[in-house]
C-alpha cells in the first residue's frame, strides 16, 4: 500500500536501452542497464540492475545486486545478490547480505525467507 502513493524519482543513471513503466524511485549511485522496471517500486542506493525485470510493488535496498533476472512482489535487504536465476522470483522476503544464484535445478517458481548472511544456490 504504500509503494502506490510515490511519485517518480530517478537520482540513479539509466541506459537508453532499459524502460521505465510508472512509479518507480532510483537511489542516488544506483544503474540500470538494459533492464525493464515497472513501478510502483524502489530501489535503493548504489545498487546494480544489468539485464533484468523488476516488477511491481518491490523494494530493493541499498547496495542490491540484480543481474540476468526477474523479481516483483518482493523486499531485499541491504547488499544481497540475485543472480542468473531462470524463474521469476516473487512475493519474497530476501534478508541482508543474501546471495542468490542459478544452480543446476530447474524450479518453476520460488519463494524465499532467508535470514542475515545466507547463501542460497537454486
Amino acid at each position: 500500500m504504500m509503494l502506490s502513493d510515490i511519485v517518480r524519482e530517478i537520482r540513479g543513471e539509466v541506459d537508453a536501452e532499459s524502460r521505465i513503466e510508472g512509479q518507480v524511485v532510483i537511489g542516488a549511485g544506483t544503474t540500470v542497464v538494459r533492464s525493464v522496471l515497472r513501478g510502483p517500486l524502489i530501489i535503493g542506493e548504489r545498487c546494480r540492475i544489468v539485464d533484468s525485470y523488476v516488477g511491481p510493488f518491490t523494494a530493493l535496498s541499498d547496495e542490491v545486486t540484480l543481474q540476468g533476472s526477474e523479481i516483483e512482489h518482493s523486499i531485499v535487504l541491504q547488499r544481497s545478490q540475485i543472480i542468473d536465476l531462470e524463474t521469476r522470483v516473487e512475493s519474497s522476503l530476501i534478508g541482508k547480505d543474501v546471495r542468490i544464484t542459478r544452480g543446476r535445478g530447474r524450479p518453476r517458481a520460488s519463494r524465499f525467507m532467508i535470514g542475515d548472511s545466507s547463501e542460497v544456490e537454486v
